[in-house]
């Protein structure tokens, strides 16, 4: 049976939750994804499938011992050991596990909803002013300025894990700043293995009104559901639910317009 990119995602996903973390394990696996980003021929040596695995691993050794932590060595030469389709991929798996490795120590914490729930409001207000949007996707505006003013608007106001993951998303790396958050959020999700639920109303829901919710969306598919509420108010009526691909449209607008379609 072939290993697909999930498969190998998914031994790397198991070698950090096994792994000790510490407080600078993110920083460190972000540090490596960028000597990665810089040096596309380096990727290529730590990615060639011709290469054995035991002379991959050495080369990671002798590059990064000393340099950071032994758990974070250990974790990217096993990485090597992997096929990957390009260096990109590779070191965009290793730049998941920072992600990750900063959503298990906020979970540790216990400030793992926090933090998901703060990266998503965060999204909203990036995707609701143009000027702020484009000022972090912006690549000719040096890096530490545009982590500086991510720092600028959270700092204080929310999880360290929100404020490095938010600082981390200006790299972008194949996405934009907002999807990369979207990228986040799926991650501390899938971190309690649940899956996200976009709902839009037209006023705040009671507590009442949100446990009926999630236990009808868990019912449905079978798994825990994180909700994210988004209030509209000139949302005309109902609920609106957006859950992965599939739409759940409650809305008296959308069953208008449901409506109007079988007359048309």
């Amino acid at each position: 049976m072939a290993v697909t990119l999930e498969d190998r995602l998914g031994v790397l996903d198991a070698l950090l939750d096994e792994t000790e973390l510490s407080d600078q394990l993110a920083h460190e696996l972000f540090a490596v994804v960028d000597v990665l980003d810089t040096l596309p021929t380096l990727r290529r040596v730590v990615t060639d499938p011709s290469t054995p695995d035991t002379a991959k691993a050495a080369f990671v050794h002798g590059l990064f011992d000393g340099k950071v932590s032994d758990a974070c060595v250990s974790l990217v030469a096993e990485a090597t050991r992997r096929r990957w389709s390009s260096g990109s991929t590779f070191a965009a798996a290793l730049e998941r596990q920072g992600v990750r490795a900063q959503l298990l120590l906020a979970d540790r914490a216990g400030h793992l909803d926090e933090t998901e729930d703060e990266l998503f409001r965060f999204s909203r207000l990036v995707d609701s002013d143009a000027s702020l949007r484009n000022a972090l996707s912006e690549r000719s505006i040096d890096r530490p300025i545009r982590e500086r003013l991510v720092g600028d608007l959270l700092e204080g106001r929310a999880t360290l894990a929100t404020v490095v993951l938010a600082k981390r998303a200006v790299v972008a790396r194949d996405r934009s700043y907002s999807h990369t958050l979207e990228s986040y959020i799926n991650l501390a999700a899938a971190q309690r293995e649940r899956v996200i639920a976009v709902v839009r109303v037209a006023r705040p829901l009671t507590e009442e009104q949100l446990q009926r919710l999630r236990a009808g969306l868990s019912h449905q598919v079978g798994r825990s559901v994180s909700l994210q509420i988004i209030v509209e108010p000139d949302l005309l009526g109902g609920v609106r639910v957006e859950l992965g691909t599939e739409v759940i449209e409650g809305t008296v607008a959308g069953r208008l317009a449901e409506a109007r379609k079988l007359f048309a």
